[in-house]
């Protein structure tokens, strides 16, 4: 049910998000480039509704590519820092802004990338 703490099980789920974001950020990327061009065809049968629905959706794909990006970020951090993770006994000043995020986003990106839940985990333990 608990267990304790493995910094290994952490740097690896760390690396393994990392790829899985920029996986998933690809992967979205590239399904709005095909989305724009369904835009366009609907302008031009003058199906300016579907067209305008599909617009909100490219919007938010992207917001959710900028929030992966900003993660891999986070994630990339915690590895380059990861003997601060290791020695502190706190929380750095210089990671709080990385853990909080990847703690927050965690539940709610846990079907997308299983990974963060383990990080979180992982951090929960720690600290």
């Amino acid at each position: 049910m608990f267990s304790a703490l493995n910094y290994s099980k952490l740097k690896t789920n760390l690396r393994l998000a990392i790829n899985r974001l920029k996986l998933i950020g690809k992967k979205k990327t590239e399904l709005t480039q095909k989305s724009r061009k369904e835009i366009a065809d609907y302008i031009l049968a003058s199906k300016e509704d579907r067209a305008r629905i599909k617009v909100e959706q490219i919007i938010r794909e992207d917001y959710y590519v900028e929030a992966f990006e900003l993660l891999e970020m986070f994630c990339d951090l915690l590895l380059a820092r990861f003997g601060l993770v290791e020695q502190m006994k706190t929380i750095d000043k210089g990671l709080e802004e990385a853990i909080n995020s990847i703690m927050w986003a965690a539940p709610r990106l846990q079907t997308e990338i299983p990974e963060l839940k383990v990080i979180s985990d992982q951090i929960t333990y720690k600290y």
